[in-house]
C-alpha cells in the first residue's frame, strides 16, 4: 500500500495551516584592505553572496533579509541595531573571504538570533600552475573560521555552526542550508505559537505535569487555557447540512474494516462516525476562534454527558489536525505537544508515541499510543475501529490505526529537570514491516542499535517522559541543534 501524503490529509479532510515564514538575515564579510588591492574583487565576492540568497530564496519558505557587507569594525557596530531591530529567527554570516574578527566580535557579542558561519567556497579547487593570491582570496572562506570561532569563546558565547563546502554543485551543503532555515521556522513558532490546553495530565501521570510559565519562559509560546465546553458548545450546534459531508470525508480517508483479534474492537459504527464528525466539525471552528497552533487536552466530565462523549472522542479530528500541521496531544501532555511542534515544522511528521511491548524474538519495540495521531506519516490507509472502551480511561468510541511510515524514525522525549529546566532525549532507529496489533491504536514495529535491551536501558537511563514525539527520517542532529539555540540540554541516544 502507498503511504497518505501530507497533500492527501489536506485535501481529504482540513485545509493546512500555512507555511511558517521565519525570518533569516544574511550579511558577508570580508577585509576593507583588499578592496583597492585587488581591482574587482570585491564585485566578484558580492556576487558569491548572492547565490546564497539565491539559495535561501528558492529554499524552504523564508523571509530573506540582506545586510550586504560587513568588512570593518564600523559597519560591525552599525549592523547590531540593526539586526536587533529586524526581529529574526536566525542569522547566515557569508564568509567571503578572510575577515577580521573585530567584524563579527560586536554581532556575537550583541544579538540573540543564532548565528551559522557560511563557507562555501567557489572553486572545488585552485589551479595551482595559475594560483594567484587573487584567486586565494576569491577562495578563502574558511581562513577565518577559526579566528570567528576563538572570539565567540573569549565574548563568552556559544561557538557558531558552522556550513563547510562549495558554492556549486554541493548537494550535502544544499541540504544544510535547507535543514537551517527549517530550524528556523522551528525557532520561529516556539516562540509565537499559541498552543491550547484543557484540563490536566492524568492526575498520577507525574512526569507530564508542567509549568505553563516555564514552558513561556524556555520557548517562547503563549499557553491558551482553554474550557471544555468551548468544544462541547460547538458540537451540540453542528448541523446535518455540516455533519454528513464531513462523515464521507473521513469514510473516504480512513479504512474501516472487520475486527480481528480484540474483543474490545468491533467494526465502525455508525453512531462512532456520526460522533467523531460532529467532534471534528467542532475542532476546526475551535481552532479557528482561539487562533491555536496546537492542544493538548484530558477532560472527563460526567457520566452520560456530552462533555464525557466530546471529550473522549476528540481522537479523529486530532489525528486529522495533527496531520495538517495543529499538533494534538492526548492525556494533557504539554511538553510532549511541543515536541510534535518541533517535529512539524522540521517537515518530519511528530506523532503521539511511548513504549508498547517488546518482541524479544525479533528483537523490535512496538510504538505507538492510543488516541490521535500524525495521519500524514501513516504507512497506507488509517485504519478507524469502534472501541466498546478505551483502556485506562472513561468512554469508548472510534480509534485510529496504522502504523509509521517504513524507514528511518526519529525520537524526540521533553522533559524536565529538578531545578526545573527542560531537557530534550533524542534517539534514531528504524520503522520496519511485519503485522501490528489489530487493536484501534496505533503502532509501528521500532528497531534500535545495538539491540532493543540495550537501547530501552540507555534511553530510560536518561530520564524521560514516558510520551515522546515520533518523526519520520533521521533528524537527531537537527533537534539537537534546536535545543542548543533554546539553551536547553540534550542528549542523543548511542546506538553503538
Amino acid at each position: 500500500m502507498n503511504s497518505i501524503s501530507p497533500a492527501a490529509v489536506r485535501s481529504a479532510i482540513y485545509t493546512r495551516r500555512k507555511p511558517t515564514i521565519p525570518r533569516i538575515a544574511v550579511f558577508g564579510v570580508g577585509y576593507y584592505k583588499y578592496w583597492p588591492q585587488f581591482d574587482g574583487l570585491l564585485e566578484q565576492l558580492m556576487k558569491k553572496q548572492e547565490v546564497l540568497i539565491d539559495k535561501l530564496k528558492s529554499g524552504p519558505p523564508a523571509e530573506v533579509i540582506d545586510f550586504g557587507l560587513v568588512d570593518d569594525v564600523f559597519k560591525a557596530y552599525e549592523l547590531v541595531p540593526k539586526l536587533n531591530a529586524a526581529n529574526v529567527d536566525l542569522i547566515f554570516c557569508d564568509m567571503l573571504t578572510y575577515a577580521t574578527s573585530s567584524t563579527f566580535a560586536a554581532i556575537i557579542r550583541s544579538v540573540s538570533a543564532p548565528i551559522v558561519l557560511v563557507a562555501l567556497q567557489p572553486d572545488k579547487a585552485m589551479d595551482y600552475t595559475r594560483a594567484s593570491t587573487y584567486m586565494q582570496l576569491y577562495n578563502d572562506d574558511i581562513c577565518s573560521l577559526p579566528e570567528f570561532a576563538g572570539v565567540a569563546a573569549r565574548m563568552g558565547k556559544r561557538i557558531p555552526d558552522m556550513i563547510i563546502g562549495t558554492l556549486h554543485d554541493d548537494p550535502a551543503a544544499d541540504a544544510e542550508i535547507a535543514e537551517y532555515c527549517r530550524i528556523a521556522a522551528v525557532l520561529h513558532d516556539l516562540r509565537t505559537s499559541r498552543i491550547g490546553h484543557i484540563g490536566h495530565p492524568i492526575e498520577a501521570m507525574y512526569d507530564m505535569h508542567s509549568d505553563s510559565t516555564m514552558l513561556t519562559a524556555h520557548f517562547g509560546a503563549h499557553i491558551v487555557q482553554c474550557e471544555a465546553h468551548e468544544i462541547v458548545s460547538r458540537y451540540q450546534q453542528a448541523s446535518p447540512a455540516e455533519v454528513e459531508p464531513m462523515k464521507a470525508r473521513i469514510l473516504d480517508f480512513f479504512d474501516t474494516p472487520d475486527p480481528v483479534s480484540d474483543p474490545i474492537s468491533e467494526k465502525l459504527r455508525d453512531s462512532d462516525l456520526e460522533t467523531s464528525a460532529r467532534v471534528t466539525i467542532a475542532l476546526e471552528k475551535f481552532i479557528e476562534a482561539r487562533k491555536l497552533d496546537g492542544l493538548a487536552y484530558y477532560y472527563e466530565g460526567p457520566d452520560n454527558s456530552d462533555t464525557r462523549t466530546v471529550m473522549s472522542n476528540l481522537i479523529v479530528g486530532n489525528s486529522l489536525l495533527t496531520g495538517a500541521g495543529f499538533p494534538m496531544c492526548g492525556e494533557s501532555d504539554l511538553k510532549t505537544c511541543f515536541a510534535m511542534l518541533i517535529m512539524e515544522r522540521l517537515g518530519i511528521g511528530g506523532s503521539f508515541a511511548e513504549f508498547h511491548p517488546v518482541d524479544f524474538r525479533e528483537d523490535f519495540v512496538l510504538v505507538g499510543h492510543d488516541g490521535p495521531h500524525n495521519v500524514a506519516i501513516a504507512e497506507g490507509r488509517p485504519v478507524l475501529r469502534s472501541l466498546v472502551k478505551y483502556h485506562g480511561k472513561p468512554g469508548f468510541g472510534a480509534g485510529v490505526e496504522f502504523k509509521i511510515k517504513e524507514g528511518p524514525i526519529t525520537m524526540l522525549s521533553i522533559n524536565s529537570t529538578y531545578d526545573g529546566k527542560l531537557r530534550f532525549v533524542i534517539a534514531e532507529g528504524q520503522s520496519v514491516a511485519g503485522p501490528i496489533p489489530p487493536t484501534g491504536n496505533t503502532n509501528t514495529r521500532g528497531v534500535f542499535k545495538p539491540d532493543v535491551r540495550t537501547f530501552l536501558h540507555r534511553w530510560m537511563k536518561e530520564g524521560p517522559t514516558h510520551h515522546f514525539a515520533l518523526g519520520v527520517g533521521h533528524h537527531a542532529k537537527a533537534i539537537r541543534k534546536v535545543a542548543d539555540y533554546l539553551g536547553l540540554e540534550s542528549v542523543i541516544i548511542e546506538t553503538r
